[in-house]
């Protein structure tokens, strides 16, 4: 237990409220210890981040009365009722309006103890869904690209820099990162968001189609062209033209996509007219283009080409500190969405959020979030996510040794000693581990 986890102790009787408060701090906790109501409710506010332990039988303003105060203060603020055998009746009709728990006199010192370490624990989660709810209201003006990691922040500057300099812009990032989130900012962020945003996924047309919708055509051009068609690229003019998946473009339009983006122009089929165009590209590739061994059949003159600035999203793996926020704005979203209430990020789906490989990055996310609210993840308590069947053994053996020590670590909220102890290997091994794996321990410890 933390040594920094505030009690407030409100007892009028000295000795008692000496003794009480020397179990809790020997439990570790960090006790202010009232000798009255009033004295308690002048240093306590929502903002409180520990629980409150009280007598009920006290002067002036007895502990019941101290308990509806502040219940109307925090109704999520644990209380806990100190009481006499006598007062057993009014501590349970207490408990049935929302006090967190009743000790009757004389008590065992674990008996409160226990009950301290599971209030502070409740306590812990309310304050850290009140942070990430905060942070995520504070991060509208950053959204979609929601992140308060230095990797996020940085990004964020780069786009705000260069989204008015229409240049043409690479967008590398594993499946579900959010390129087309990053081509629509530097639309947004730029003097063209008054023209349009045409995106156009080159993986999920046939070749046979993909000139058209790029190009346009004219009536006749081709059977089945009944009428002139504008195409996405002259649609895009005064605007911004995204090309997702552009490694599946084919090498026919390869060739006629790099003359579009040396002289601004383009020949619709069935026509010998040249058209001019004013955009600005923005493509998207899963696959490192700058690999000749990785970009096969792609067209290096074309890759050279966009990549006058290039732009790489982190998966979520490598900024797991932005889980938690990103999750409440997901949660939040598909609430409203679904007319559902926001969950609490209970200490289950914490785990897994920060355990979790998440291969398909922010949109493997949101949709957990969505299912979240929908009550269709309850039996998160032990999820350890498993590695794709297409797996190699080696591979697979190593993403789970992986998904171990994060989840030990989420465990042990970033405890190293703990977390070794859970483990069960040495202090060097455990340190080889975590480089292996690019794991960063400090996004597990707990937030206060």
């Amino acid at each position: 237990m933390d040594p920094l986890t505030p009690v407030a102790l409100v007892d009028d009787d000295k000795d008692l409220r000496r003794a009480t408060a020397q179990t809790l701090e020997l439990a570790g906790f960090a006790v202010s210890a009232f000798g009255g109501a009033k004295a308690a409710l002048a240093d306590l506010s929502s903002d409180f981040a520990g629980v409150v332990v009280t007598d009920i039988r006290m002067p002036e303003i007895d502990g019941l009365q101290l308990f509806a105060t502040l219940k109307e203060m925090d109704a999520d603020l644990p209380v806990i009722l100190i009481t006499g055998h006598g007062d057993i009746p009014m501590a349970v009709q207490a408990l049935q309006n929302g006090a967190y728990d009743f000790i009757a006199k004389p008590f065992a010192a674990d008996r409160l103890v226990q009950s301290v370490h599971r209030a502070t624990e409740k306590r812990r989660l309310v304050m850290e869904n009140r942070a990430l709810r905060r942070a995520a209201e504070d991060a509208q003006d950053s959204l979609p690209l929601i992140g308060q990691t230095p990797v996020m922040e940085n990004l964020r500057n780069i786009l705000r820099h260069i989204a008015d300099t229409d240049v043409d812009v690479l967008v590398a990032g594993e499946t579900g990162s959010g390129k087309e989130v990053v081509a629509q900012l530097l639309h947004q962020w730029s003097r063209r968001r008054r023209g349009n945003f045409v995106a156009l996924n080159c993986g999920a047309l046939p070749e046979t189609v993909i000139e058209s919708e790029l190009f346009g055509h004219e009536a006749g051009a081709f059977t089945g062209a009944q009428k002139r068609r504008t195409g996405r690229i002259e649609h895009a003019s005064g605007g911004t033209l995204f090309l997702d998946e552009i490694e599946s473009m084919p090498v026919a339009t390869q060739v006629k996509m790099l003359r579009v983006l040396e002289m601004r122009e383009i020949t619709p089929l069935g026509t010998n007219d040249v058209r001019p165009v004013d955009l600005r590209v923005v493509a998207a590739a899963k696959i490192d283009l700058g690999d000749p061994d990785v970009r096969g059949d792609f067209r290096e003159d074309l890759y050279y080409r966009l990549n006058v600035v290039t732009i790489s999203i982190p998966p979520l793996r490598e900024r797991r500190e932005d889980i938690p926020l990103l999750f409440t704005h997901f949660a939040a979203r598909a609430a409203a969405r679904f007319h559902r209430d926001v969950p609490a990020l209970s200490q289950g789906v914490r785990r897994h959020l920060l355990s979790h490989a998440w291969p398909g990055n922010v949109r493997e996310l949101s949709h957990f979030a969505e299912r979240v609210v929908l009550g269709l993840e309850g039996g998160r308590e032990n999820a350890i996510s498993l590695p794709p069947a297409t797996a190699t053994l080696p591979e697979k053996l190593e993403q789970y040794e992986a998904e171990i020590i994060r989840e030990a670590l989420a465990v042990n909220d970033g405890d190293v000693r703990r977390t070794i102890e859970a483990l069960g290997i040495p202090r060097k091994t455990f340190y080889d581990k975590l480089q292996r794996h690019g794991i960063n321990r400090t996004g597990y410890a707990a937030r206060k």
